[in-house]
C-alpha cells in the first residue's frame, strides 16, 4: 500500500481530491489518460468550431459573389479576389479543367465554343466529385478521434472502477474486516474513474455528433454547387 493510502485508511477521504490523491497506481495511471484524452478533446472541439465557423464565413461570401454574377467569366473573376475555401477550390477545379478543355473559352470576348461532348461532361462530373471528397476529408481530420474518445472514455473509467474494486476487496480479505467504514472509502476511490470516462467522454460525443452534422451539410452544398455549375454550362450553351 502506499502512504497516501495508509494516511487515508486512518481519516477517510472527504473531498475528491482525497480520493484522487489516495488512488492506487492503476487509478491513477487512467486518471491520467482521461486528463490526455480531455485536453486532446477540448483541443479538437475549439480548434475544428474555428475552422467551420471559418468555412461557413466563406461559404456565405462565395454564394453572394455567385449571385451577383451573370454569367461564368464574371463569377470567376469575382472569385479570383475571394480567399480560399472548399467552395472557391471546387469552382476553380470546375473551371480550369473547363478550360483545358475548350482553351480561351472563357476568355472576354471570346467567339461562341462547341460544347463538350458527354464523355468530356461525365469527366468534368468526376473531378468535380474528386475536389469535393477531398474537401470532405480534410474538413473531417480530427472529427474521428472525438469519435473514439467518446467510446473508449467510458470503458477506461470502467476498467479503473473494477481494477479499483478488485483492490478494495482484496483489501478487506487481507485485513480481515467486512465493515462498511473499510469499504466505502475504497468504492468511492474506484467510482471516480467512472465519473472522469463520462466527464470525458460526454463533451467529445456531443461535439462530433455537431460536426458530422456541420460537415454533412458542407458536403451536401459543394455536391449542390457541383450541379450548378454544370447547369450554368449547359445553360450557357457550353455542353
Amino acid at each position: 500500500m502506499t502512504l497516501a493510502t495508509l494516511l487515508l485508511q486512518a481519516r477517510p477521504p472527504q473531498t475528491v481530491l482525497d480520493m484522487i490523491v489516495g488512488g492506487t497506481l492503476a487509478t491513477t495511471i487512467v486518471l491520467g489518460v482521461l486528463a490526455i484524452f480531455s485536453l486532446i478533446s477540448w483541443w479538437l472541439i475549439f480548434r475544428k468550431w474555428s475552422q467551420f465557423r471559418r468555412v461557413r464565413r466563406e461559404g456565405d461570401r462565395f454564394l453572394e459573389h455567385m449571385e451577383q454574377a451573370q454569367r461564368l467569366e464574371d463569377a470567376y473573376k469575382a472569385i479570383l479576389t475571394l480567399p480560399e475555401s472548399p467552395y472557391g477550390r471546387v469552382f476553380r477545379q470546375g473551371v480550369n479543367f473547363f478550360s483545358e478543355l475548350r482553351p480561351g473559352a472563357l476568355r472576354q470576348g471570346a467567339p461562341p465554343s462547341q460544347g463538350l461532348s458527354l464523355t468530356q461532361l461525365e469527366a468534368l462530373r468526376l473531378v468535380l466529385e474528386k475536389e469535393e471528397a477531398e474537401e470532405r476529408d480534410e474538413l473531417a481530420v480530427g472529427i474521428t478521434f472525438l469519435a473514439v474518445i467518446g467510446s473508449v472514455s467510458p470503458l477506461l473509467g470502467l476498467l479503473g472502477t473494477v481494477i479499483g474494486i478488485m483492490n478494495t476487496f482484496l483489501g478487506i480479505t487481507s485485513s480481515g474486516s467486512s465493515n462498511i467504514m473499510a469499504v466505502a472509502p475504497g468504492v468511492a476511490q474506484a467510482l471516480i474513474t467512472t465519473v472522469a470516462g463520462l466527464f470525458v467522454a460526454i463533451p467529445a460525443v456531443i461535439a462530433y455528433n455537431h460536426f458530422v452534422t456541420k460537415l454533412n451539410l458542407v458536403s451536401g452544398e459543394l455536391e449542390g454547387f457541383s450541379s450548378e455549375f454544370i447547369g450554368t454550362l449547359a445553360r450557357e450553351g457550353r455542353v
